[in-house]
């Protein structure tokens, strides 16, 4: 089963986010630059593909994301026609200034006092969507915060006289065909806590992290060897910690919280929990797994 999470007022959302559309030439896209390929929403590509509108992703965070995997991914997006993909980190003062002159490539017959250039941000909560446009406008419009669904409405900015801004609320879609999107997105802190219990998806992050990345889990926990799954890491990130219980066990759930919160920000170093390749092979497993078991719980 697939973690589920949508919130009733992203039912609006996506509902006012459709008519905006309307008029809208480029749809900036804002994706976790360490799962770009499960932080992006179906809805937005549909909303977005029905009127033919200009896409650029916005691989955001790609400090945090392991630069050689980012690559990949821009060269896989910039694939799609009218489709432009950039790699930033909103904490490069710098980087997200380059964003206006390419919604202008995007978009070259608007950007004037009679057509002006009509950009709207979206994507799921909680990859930065209102921190680029805090750093696209140079002053604090939008709350930001380390927590999925802060915005809820949308917000109309006018950056000069040929330029328009506009933010929307993070965006979920009512049903995540994949089950391993659900748990990237919850590793990534992109879903609210209530939809997933954290030692599981600690489980599953650790064991993408020992089988790609076992140097970072190694030097992070100073450990001497990584023969162990997912559980077994945890169970010694606990006694390392020292995070006992009461009847002399070990707190698990403590430990899922200190795996989680260390890859989030970052203290594990560079890393990027899918490639174009891996998210194509899953969605081929997905597939087949569909086929052979048609009631499965899994669109197709």
């Amino acid at each position: 089963m697939s973690i589920q999470w949508f919130p009733g007022h992203m039912v609006a959302a996506q509902k006012k986010a459709a008519e905006t559309m309307e008029f809208t030439d480029v749809v900036i896209e804002v994706l976790d630059a360490r799962i770009p390929g499960a932080s992006q929403n179906p809805t937005i590509k549909e909303l977005g593909a029905a009127r033919q509108r200009a896409h650029l992703k916005i691989l955001n965070k790609s400090d945090l994301a392991d630069p050689n995997v980012t690559d990949q991914w821009i060269q896989y997006f910039n694939k799609i026609p009218q489709t432009k993909a950039v790699a930033i980190s909103c904490k490069k003062v710098n980087e997200p200034k380059k964003i206006l002159a390419i919604c202008k490539t995007l978009a070259p017959h608007r950007g004037d006092t009679l057509k002006p250039l009509r950009m709207m941000i979206m994507g799921v909560p909680n990859v930065g969507k209102s921190t680029l446009m805090n750093a696209i406008l140079s002053r604090r419009i939008a709350k930001v915060g380390d927590e999925p669904a802060i915005t809820k409405q949308q917000q109309r900015h006018q950056i000069n006289d040929h330029m328009i801004l506009i933010d929307t609320p993070g965006m979920m879609w009512p049903k995540i065909r994949y089950p391993s999107d659900g748990d990237l997105l919850a590793a990534n802190n992109n879903i609210g806590k209530n939809a997933y219990f954290e030692e599981e998806i600690a489980d599953k992050l650790a064991g993408i992290l020992l089988e790609h990345y076992p140097a970072l889990i190694k030097v992070r926990y100073k450990l001497e060897n990584l023969g162990m799954d997912g559980i077994a890491l945890l169970e010694l990130i606990a006694k390392k910690k020292g995070f006992p219980l009461k009847n002399h066990g070990i707190d698990m759930e403590r430990a899922a919280i200190t795996l989680l919160n260390d890859y989030r920000q970052g203290l594990l170093g560079r890393i990027s929990l899918e490639t174009p390749e891996s998210r194509m092979l899953m969605m081929s497993h997905q597939t087949t797994l569909t086929e052979e078991n048609p009631s499965q719980d899994i669109e197709t």
